[in-house]
């Protein structure tokens, strides 16, 4: 999203979560920095560090992408063993620098610093009644509603007081939460939102995804399990479970676009799972063509995928201008044609008279898809036959993605057929919802689909999606 406008026509995550704790290291700001630039991709609006020295916290967050929020300066200035730190993806109207993440709050044991990647289902209902009791909240983000419940509780001890959170909370939501003594990492009963443990010699690492870890120089130890609570301290790791389920239901657009593909989520490598994709749509939906491309970058393994099965050549059909950020100043509504053509460029040179395959993660309200089938076509493809690595999105999401309403989500309003019409392709498949899940690897009951088939994994209330709290 870029000033209120989703460039992409794509769904959107919208948090992305670190934690690091270090046996006195000096560089713990500077090594959360690398982190989070590996975790760019999950939030471009706000960026947040904060550390703590065992006796008090210090932060600093605004709003920007990784490198505008953070310089030398600023990262020298932040000093601590151990520390906290969160992108953020937000609409327009949230979009301020007092719902940017971590958020810090002094208490009566001390300083408590939470950052928060999901969504709370409950957190307006929360909220409302400790205002009603006296509470008084800085920001719109359950982040606040979670720090506040945890302080509430923390004369009993801080995982007794996380302990009795969660109990209250419902939703979506991988934290990490850091106080003088402790880092902790929290995955929700159902293991909607991820969240994993690397090691880095004696450091210990909490990220949403491992990704993050390459470039600290971290190795993935293992995924934090749903209901499961990490705690990290002078005494080193220890583990326990607030509540433990048999019901699973994982995200599983981290597969399809959210997660960058050298991430290992739920132990499964995105890029596998994405090019095996990309395999059963070539069986599901084979066609006649010279040339396979992808709409970059998440639909590449897709297409690579897609090319091996079929036989049909990979290249590249579509460049992407990689220099549009957060800066970018969007076109008014009249020349959204001209914000495509800034992004994405069509190569001429291979696709003139060429029947092509074009590759996409998933069709949101179609009108990008719909300029890129008429920008390619103008380029000299004789046939534009897309494909989706996603069934049609059909319902909204109230567990931390950013959904526009369903009668915006031209799955849910029109067939395939007239699908295929709106945005001017000669053909038009979807992978199905078990070719999808079987590119996992995984059992279907593992995951939260319902975007797909509106069954949601616990009770929500479709007329009040606007009631919900987001990170």
């Amino acid at each position: 999203m870029y000033h209120g406008i989703n460039l992409d026509d794509k769904l959107r995550e919208e948090c992305g979560v670190l934690g690091l704790y270090t046996d006195g290291n000096d560089n713990t700001a500077r090594l959360l920095y690398y982190g989070l630039y590996a975790l760019q991709h999950r939030g471009q609006e706000s960026a947040g560090i904060a550390v703590n020295d065992g006796i008090k916290s210090y932060y600093h967050k605004a709003m920007g992408l990784v490198p505008e929020v953070f310089d030398d300066e600023v990262l020298e200035k932040l000093k601590g063993h151990m520390g906290i730190a969160h992108v953020r993806y937000a609409t327009s109207e949230e979009s301020y620098v007092e719902n940017a993440q971590p958020f810090v709050a002094r208490y009566r044991g001390g300083t408590i610093s939470v950052a928060h990647n999901g969504s709370l289902i409950n957190g307006k209902k929360i909220r409302d009644s400790l205002e009603v009791e006296g509470a008084i909240f800085q920001t719109s983000i359950d982040s606040e509603v979670i720090a506040n419940l945890i302080a509430r509780y923390s004369n009993e001890g801080m995982n007794k007081a996380i302990e009795k959170t969660m109990a209250l909370i419902e939703g979506a939501y991988a934290l990490t939460i850091m106080t003088e003594e402790k880092l902790l990492g929290v995955r929700d009963p159902l293991g909607l939102r991820p969240l994993c443990l690397g090691k880095m010699g004696n450091n210990y690492v909490l990220a949403s995804e491992s990704c993050a870890f390459d470039v600290m120089g971290a190795t993935l130890v293992r995924d934090i399990e749903p209901g499961e609570i990490v705690t990290i301290d002078k005494d080193g790791i220890t583990s326990t479970f607030y509540t433990k389920g048999d019901k699973r239901a994982s995200c599983i657009f981290e597969y399809i676009y959210f997660s960058r593909p050298d991430s290992i989520i739920d132990n499964v490598s995105v890029y596998e799972a994405r090019k095996n994709a990309g395999r059963i749509l070539a069986k599901q939906y084979p066609v006649e063509a010279d040339l396979v491309i992808a709409v970059p970058d998440s639909s590449v393994p897709v297409a690579i995928g897609y090319a091996e099965a079929s036989g049909i050549p990979y290249g590249e059909g579509l460049i992407k201008n990689k220099y549009i950020g957060r800066t970018f100043i969007q076109p008014k509504q009249s020349m959204r044609e001209l914000a495509v053509r800034l992004k994405l460029s069509p190569l001429s040179e291979n696709l003139e008279g060429k029947r092509v395959v074009m590759i996409d993660d998933s069709i949101v309200r179609g009108t990008t898809s719909r300029r890129l089938v008429e920008r390619l076509k103008s380029a000299g493809a004789k046939e534009v036959h897309v494909r989706v690595s996603s069934p049609p999105v059909v319902c909204s999401c109230y567990f931390g993605i950013d959904t526009p309403d369903k009668n915006q989500l031209i799955g849910a309003m029109k067939t395939i057929e007239e699908i295929r019409k709106t945005i001017g392709a000669d053909s038009l498949g979807y992978i199905s919802t078990d070719g999808l899940v079987n590119s996992t690897g995984l059992p279907k009951e593992n995951f939260c689909l319902a975007c797909f088939n509106g069954e949601y994994p616990m009770a929500v209330d479709e007329g009040k999606e606007n009631e919900v709290l987001e990170d």
